[in-house]
């Protein structure tokens, strides 16, 4: 996961890096500021209406939005599982399998990238060629 961090990170200041994990940080807050009214406007549209409930504030539609996220699962979690049953998991990304391959990237370009792109362009275009 280190090599994948270098691999995006390269080539960036120190100000766009802390500029970039602000960015983040906002843009998370504004989600769940976002996701808390989006639970308050339909639970006070629609369950008053329907079950005869009381409605809502902000702070309570977050409450039921992450107890509704805990009952129900979703991606992610807090950890504790097993391996070999998370592995079934729909949402499960083994972070391990998908980037420990990176060191060899940099290596690979030098070598063959362009080579490589060049070959699959030829394919592609023989290959359209063959179909007109």
């Amino acid at each position: 996961m280190s090599n994948y961090f270098k691999h995006k990170m390269r080539g960036k200041s120190p100000g766009e890096i802390i500029a970039m994990i602000l960015f983040g940080g906002l843009f998370i807050v504004g989600l769940a500021t976002l996701f808390g009214f989006v639970v308050m406007w339909l639970w006070n549209w629609l369950m008053p209406m329907i079950f005869g409930l009381t409605t809502l504030t902000f702070w309570e539609a977050v409450g039921v939005f992450i107890l509704f996220k805990i009952l129900l699962g979703g991606c992610g979690g807090f950890g504790g599982k097993d391996k070999k049953s998370s592995k079934s998991h729909k949402c499960n990304t083994d972070s391990k399998g998908e980037f420990s391959k990176w060191k060899h990237y940099d290596n690979f370009w030098k070598e063959e990238g362009n080579k490589a792109y060049e070959n699959y362009v030829d394919r592609l275009t023989s290959n359209q060629e063959q179909h007109d």
